[in-house]
């Protein structure tokens, strides 16, 4: 595996100022930053993406499937409804992990369901930011396969 996409979907780009009570004080430039370290670390490029726009991921998801060995993805709340999103998780091949910074189950009850997990490789939520980095070995271990 040589390169993974890291898509971070909306207000994850107000990491550090949004309910910090949830979502920590780093920022989203820090997360990226050390994703890229620890993929340079075992030889894997990172590309970092954030948009608020479901059409816009919907993209990257498809050109995903040319150009990336994996996906590493935080929906946001398109988490919860967005089937538009899970479509495009399920036409591609490269495999996709859900990463959540909060432990959703914990926390309202609409976010409690994932449209999208059932199509993924797997989730990882409520672990903070340190879910990233799981999910980078994670999808490291899936090319094994």
């Amino acid at each position: 595996m040589n390169k993974i996409l890291v898509i971070n979907g909306p207000n994850l780009n107000r990491l550090g100022v949004r309910e910090p009570a949830v979502y920590g004080t780093d920022n989203l430039q820090n997360l990226e930053e050390k994703l890229q370290r620890a993929g340079r670390d075992h030889g894997v490029e990172v590309e970092c993406v954030q948009s608020n726009h479901e059409g816009v991921i919907i993209d990257w998801i498809h050109e995903a499937d040319e150009k990336f060995d994996g996906i590493m993805i935080n929906p946001g709340a398109f988490t919860h409804y967005s089937y538009a999103i899970r479509d495009a998780i399920a036409s591609i091949s490269v495999p996709v992990i859900e990463v959540h910074i909060s432990n959703v189950h914990k926390r309202e009850e609409f976010r409690h369901h994932s449209v999208t997990a059932p199509v993924t490789h797997g989730q990882i939520v409520g672990l903070g930011l340190y879910g990233y980095e799981l999910a980078l070995q994670a999808l490291l271990q899936l090319r094994g396969k």
